[in-house]
C-alpha cells in the first residue's frame, strides 16, 4: 500500500496539482482488484455481488471526490467532512459486509484520514480504521497473520502520511515565509531607490534652478556671465544623469570629499559663504557614503530653504562615533516640521545605530549627525 504515497493534498488546485492527484488515485487503486477479483471468480455472487459492484463504485466515486476537494491543511471544507463522512460508511460497511480482500477498503480510509486532516482528528481516524480492520478480521474468523498484518499496514501507513502532511505544511509555510521576506525586501530597495534618487535630484534641480534665474537675471541685465551659467547649468545636469544611471544600477560610490567640493561649488554658486572642517582620523567606506548622503541633503535644505550668507559644515571622527554638523545662518524653520528629505536621511541614520537631530537655532538651523563606528 505504501505505493498510494502519490496521493497529495492541498489548498492550491492547479492543473499540475490535479494531475499529480489523480496519478497516485491511479496508481493506487490497483489494490481494489482483491474485492473485484473475488465478484469476478463468483466468490460473492447473485444479489450479493451486486450489491458489492455498486456499493464499490460508490466507494471509488467518494473516495476520489474526497482526494480532489478543495481541502486545505487543517482546514478541510464542509464538502471534504461530508465526503469523508460517506467514504468511510462505505468503505468499513462493505469490509465488514463482505471480508476478505474487502478489507483494505480502510487502509484507503486511512491514507485520506492522514492526508486531509490535521494531527488530532487524523490519529482518531486511523486509530479507528485500525481497531475496523482488527474487528472486522476476528468476526469474519480471517487468518490472525493477514488480520496483523493489514493492523500494522494501517498503522504504519498512518504515521507515514501524517509525517508527509507535516512536511507539506512546513514546506508551505516556508515558502509563505520566503514570500513574505521577497515583498518586505521588494519594498524595502523601492523605499531606498527613492531615498537615493530623491537626495541626487533633489540637490542637482535645486542648483539647476538656481543658476537657471541667475542666468536669466544676467540676460536680462545683457551680462555675458549667462553663457557661463547657462553652461554651468549643463554641466550640472549632465552630471545629475550621470549620477541617477549610477544609483540605479547600484555603482555610484558617494565619497564624502566628493560631497564636500560639490557642496562648496553649490553654496558659492548661491551666494552663501563657506566653511569646512575635517577633524580625526580618515573615515572608514560605510562611514563616509553615509555621511556623503547627510553632507548632500543638509546642503540641499540650505539651498532650498535657508537663504543663508554663511554656512558651516564640520565633520570629526573619535574613537567612538563620526559627527557630522551643518549650521546656517538663514531663516531657520519655525515652526519646524522634517520634509521627505530628513526623513529619509533618519531612516537611513538608524539604520546603522546612529541619530539625527535637526531644528531652528539661532541664528538660522543645524543639523547634527552621530553615527557609531562599526
Amino acid at each position: 500500500m505504501t505505493i498510494l504515497s502519490g496521493l497529495t493534498f492541498g489548498g492550491t488546485d492547479s492543473p499540475p496539482s490535479r494531475r499529480r492527484r489523480l496519478a497516485g488515485i491511479s496508481i493506487g487503486l490497483v489494490y481494489l482488484c482483491f474485492p473485484v477479483l473475488e465478484i469476478v471468480t463468483g466468490e460473492v455472487s447473485g444479489v450479493r455481488a451486486v450489491w458489492g459492484g455498486l456499493g464499490l463504485a460508490a466507494f471509488v466515486a467518494c473516495y476520489v471526490a474526497t482526494v480532489l476537494s478543495p481541502a486545505d491543511f487543517g482546514e478541510p471544507t464542509r464538502l471534504t467532512y461530508g465526503l469523508l463522512g460517506v467514504t468511510t460508511l462505505l468503505g468499513v460497511g462493505l469490509a465488514a459486509a463482505f471480508g476478505g480482500g474487502w478489507t483494505t477498503l480502510p487502509i484507503y480510509m486511512t491514507v485520506v484520514y492522514s492526508m486531509a486532516l490535521s494531527p488530532g482528528p487524523s490519529a482518531v481516524g486511523v486509530a479507528a480504521m485500525a481497531v475496523a480492520v482488527l474487528l472486522i478480521g476476528l468476526l469474519k474468523e480471517h487468518d490472525l497473520g493477514t488480520t496483523l498484518v493489514l493492523f500494522f499496514q494501517v498503522v504504519t501507513l498512518g504515521v507515514l502520511f501524517m509525517g508527509m502532511r507535516n512536511t507539506r505544511m512546513l514546506v508551505m509555510r516556508l515558502r509563505r515565509a520566503q514570500e513574505e521576506v521577497a515583498r518586505l525586501a521588494a519594498s524595502e530597495e523601492r523605499l531606498r531607490i527613492a531615498r537615493d534618487l530623491h537626495d541626487l535630484l533633489g540637490h542637482s534641480l535645486s542648483l539647476i534652478v538656481l543658476k537657471s534665474e541667475l542666468a536669466g537675471r544676467l540676460a536680462e541685465d545683457g551680462s555675458e556671465r549667462a553663457v557661463a551659467e547657462i553652461r554651468d547649468i549643463e554641466s550640472v545636469a549632465r552630471q545629475a544623469l550621470v549620477e541617477v544611471r549610477d544609483a540605479v544600477t547600484g555603482y555610484r560610490q558617494r565619497g564624502l570629499a566628493g560631497e564636500l567640493d560639490g557642496a562648496r561649488a553649490a553654496l558659492e554658486g548661491a551666494g552663501t559663504k563657506v566653511t569646512i572642517r575635517l577633524a580625526g582620523t580618515p573615515l572608514p567606506g560605510a562611514l563616509e557614503e553615509l555621511l556623503g548622503w547627510a553632507v548632500r541633503e543638509g546642503v540641499t535644505n540650505v539651498i532650498r530653504h535657508a537663504r543663508a550668507t554663511r554656512c558651516e559644515i564640520e565633520v570629526t571622527l573619535d574613537e567612538r562615533a563620526a559627527t557630522l554638523e551643518i549650521v546656517d545662518d538663514g531663516r531657520g524653520a519655525d515652526p519646524y516640521g522634517p520634509g521627505n528629505g530628513l526623513t529619509g536621511l533618519t531612516e537611513r541614520i538608524r539604520v546603522a545605530g546612529g541619530t539625527v537631530s535637526a531644528g531652528p537655532r539661532a541664528p538660522g538651523f543645524a543639523l547634527r549627525v552621530v553615527v557609531p563606528r562599526g
